[in-house]
């Protein structure tokens, strides 16, 4: 799993939150670190917030849905920017969901078990 966001505070939280539900998790800062990590990775889903350094979510999730390993790739934007403008440029860039911050440690672990498959873990 790939967490993008440029807080070192909100990568922190989500990766702790996800590893405690026994998830690897990969982070990166901006959106140019985000592709390299997605290449060298292929995560089995990304969290991506929208405003970064150097590129936005939005192109991120643009430019990954342009390649073939990543058309399935579960994309959820994890984002501050919450009107329906964003979630639907959002939607047009290719995001599968769409989780607001402040988010609840359990909605964001209940919406990534919805899109990854479950490990046995989970079961």
């Amino acid at each position: 799993m790939l967490v993008v966001d440029d807080s070192p505070t909100v990568r922190a939280i989500v990766q702790r939150t996800l590893q405690q539900e026994h998830l690897q998790v990969v982070t990166a800062a901006d959106g140019l670190s985000a592709l390299g990590a997605a290449a060298d990775t292929y995560p089995n889903l990304i969290l991506l917030d929208i405003m970064l350094p150097r590129m936005d979510g939005y192109a991120i999730c643009h430019i990954l849905r342009q390649h073939r390993e990543f058309r399935q790739t579960p994309i959820l934007m994890l984002s501050g920017k919450d009107g329906v403008f964003d979630r639907l440029r959002g939607r047009l860039a290719g995001a599968t969901a769409y989780i607001s911050k402040p988010f609840d440690p359990a909605e964001l672990v209940a919406t990534v078990k919805r899109y990854v498959r479950t490990p046995a873990i989970w079961e």
